[in-house]
């Protein structure tokens, strides 16, 4: 997979086939890899970020990206990757031949700390993981962003749980 080329929707990274995770460290990123190659994805399968890489990733699509992209919430997702890169977030791509092997991917990178796992499908960006404090998701819009389900309704509060 080439990480410089990723895939793209009106300009906005939207990786259809996979799964994108967010986990807090260097460490927690590599114990997942290990997870995930357990199940049967092999390294070409997968793509690491770094929380520079994301930003470098976040910026380029903000300045390229179509009046288009806010129909959907690739937008809003981007930006709310934004909030977990800037806190140190580091990232991992994992390319999936379905949802239950995106599910089976997720089950397999929670113990790993893993914030978020979200599986891009053509039409739909499913969130795989849940946590306890999560509050019920609400109406999304291109004007309220993406719902983080949290208490205060931000993004930055999902980092503050491994800080």
């Amino acid at each position: 997979m080439d990480s410089s080329a990723p895939q793209t929707s009106f300009g906005v990274f939207k990786p259809v086939g996979h799964v994108l995770i967010q986990l807090p460290s260097a460490d927690d990123l590599d114990g997942a890899v290990i997870a995930v190659l357990a199940l049967g994805p092999t390294y070409a399968d997968m793509v690491r970020y770094t929380p520079r890489q994301m930003l470098t990733q976040i910026d380029q699509d903000l300045a390229s990206a179509s009046p288009l992209a806010g129909i959907g919430q690739e937008l809003n997702l981007i930006k709310a990757h934004r909030v977990m890169a800037e806190q140190g977030y580091h990232w991992l791509l994992v390319k999936v031949p379905n949802l239950d092997m995106a599910r089976r991917v997720a089950d397999a990178v929670r113990p790993w700390h893993a914030e978020r796992a979200q599986h891009y499908g053509r039409f739909l960006i499913d969130e795989l993981i849940e946590h306890a404090g999560d509050t019920t998701q609400v109406a999304e819009s291109p004007d309220r962003g993406l719902d983080a389900q949290t208490p205060s309704g931000q993004e930055a509060e999902r980092g503050e749980r491994h800080t």
